[in-house]
């Protein structure tokens, strides 16, 4: 085996490694998301007009941090797969990392309890749950455009790029209720967080988002393992 084909099953490896270590977190996360449903005091909660984010103001709520948490902890690890995998651009990469930031950001920052009123954590932990929501399907979006274009050197990402885009766009769709009610509120007078059924709609969101992130790190394994060196088209 000469050095450059060693080199070459290094990278591959370690794509693996990050890759498999992203996926890992995200099914900790998906499990531990899973328990707040199901044990006391969080399975009293009505999943349908609770948001998530409700569960980290409970007794139990260090589960929700914890799950939070794997969950931007395994997006950054697919995110350096991607990186090695040759897959990512500036602008894909950096919408990925906001992703990252704005989870951390959602547990760093407690949502409102509104029990003791609004508070300055609650605006930034909203802002960061927008930017989480919406950047990691511009970043799958971004990551995948590249890939889809025409080029013999491109084929071995190709498939996987257009279900990533397709994530991207079912994340995209699955916001789009919480913007029509925020965008409806001065016409029909009901209040955003009223109009739609806001925990069943982010939970939703949630899931086609997680589903996009496996599917980022499929891309960057089999890209690596078949041709993942090869260069998209565009300077993007």
């Amino acid at each position: 085996m000469d050095v450059r084909t060693t080199a070459a099953a290094g990278a591959v490896t370690a794509v693996r490694a990050s890759a498999g270590v992203g996926v890992l977190c995200l099914a900790g996360s998906l499990a531990l998301y899973g328990v707040l449903h199901v044990v006391p005091p969080s399975d009293r909660l009505d999943w349908t007009t609770r948001t998530i984010s409700h569960y980290a103001l409970l007794s139990n709520g260090w589960v929700f941090d914890v799950a939070t948490l794997l969950l931007a902890a395994g997006s950054l690890a697919v995110l350096v797969a991607l990186a090695r995998a040759g897959l990512l651009r500036r602008p894909a990469a950096a919408a990925l990392l906001l992703w990252v930031a704005g989870l951390v950001g959602v547990v760093w920052f407690e949502k409102h309890n509104w029990a003791a009123g609004p508070s300055v954590s609650g605006d930034v932990h909203r802002a960061a749950s927008v930017v989480a929501f919406l950047s990691l399907p511009a970043g799958a979006l971004l990551a995948a455009t590249p890939w889809l274009r025409g080029g013999r050197a491109r084929v071995p990402a190709r498939v996987p790029a257009r279900l990533v885009a397709l994530g991207g766009a079912l994340s995209l769709l699955s916001f789009t209720p919480i913007l029509w009610a925020v965008l409806a509120e001065p016409w029909t007078g009901v209040r955003w967080w009223r109009a739609v059924p806001l925990g069943g709609v982010e939970r939703v969101l949630g899931l086609a988002e997680v589903a996009t992130v496996l599917l980022l790190a499929w891309w960057a394994v089999r890209s690596a393992r078949g041709a993942g060196t090869a260069e998209p088209s565009g300077d993007s």
